[in-house]
């Protein structure tokens, strides 16, 4: 949060001086509007009697703390309101739990046959499903039918053995005769287990451990859906 220094008396001033805020300091003037205005009184009181600070010194001075006053509460009021948001949608995310949230996210593979949704580039006569590991190198290259009809992907490598359990990546290259058109992550199903609220909004974590933001999932279905 922005420190706001206040407005030192003139140097004519013969009593002491308002104190200032130092970066990164937290003023106790910011949060207590009546220690300002003692500070103002006692400055008063000290000041010479024969070269009086112009009152409109401290006209500034009263409206620059006002000022920042007002602008540390609307501040606050900001911050409590986006954490009422945070909370409320993190709720209505909470009832995706035990569901199967669509996205784009890498796959966690167990084993079990993976539901794809693919979606092959307008014109293409072939779609190949490229599939990479963790360290990003290609294990496996899969034709598919070029529809947007739901795949079973078993999670074969290229001899056509299972894969080891673990995370990957899936693109769906979009082909028409040997000319790639165009080349994007594929979306999947995957069971949602856990949703969380940080400072880059709420995500939701897959079975598998793969996180991915809520407002990627593109569908949510029941379970064996």
């Amino acid at each position: 949060m922005t420190t706001f220094a206040v407005t030192p008396p003139s140097p004519t001033t013969a009593g002491p001086p308002v104190a200032a805020t130092r970066p990164g300091q937290s003023s106790g003037i910011t949060s207590d509007f009546d220690t300002f205005l003692r500070m103002l009184t006692v400055q008063m009181q000290n000041q010479d009697p024969l070269n009086p600070i112009d009152s409109t010194d401290f006209a500034v001075q009263l409206a620059t703390f006002s000022g920042v006053e007002q602008q540390v509460r609307t501040n606050q009021l900001l911050a409590d309101m986006q954490a009422r948001f945070q909370q409320t949608g993190l709720a209505d995310i909470a009832g995706w739990i035990g569901q199967e949230a669509r996205s784009s996210a890498p796959v966690a593979y167990t084993g079990v046959p993976v539901t794809l949704s693919p979606t092959p580039a307008p014109g293409a006569d072939r779609a190949v499903l490229v599939v990479r590991d963790a360290r990003g190198g290609v294990v496996a290259r899969e034709e598919l039918p070029p529809s947007a009809a739901p795949y079973q992907w078993l999670g074969a490598d290229a001899t056509g053995s299972p894969l080891r359990p673990g995370v990957y990546s899936l693109t769906l290259e979009s082909l028409r005769g040997e000319t790639v058109l165009s080349s994007e992550p594929v979306q999947h199903f995957a069971r949602v287990i856990e949703a969380r609220s940080g400072a880059d909004g709420i995500t939701v974590v897959l079975a598998g451990g793969v996180e991915v933001a809520a407002a990627a999932v593109t569908a949510l279905r029941q379970p064996g859906g």
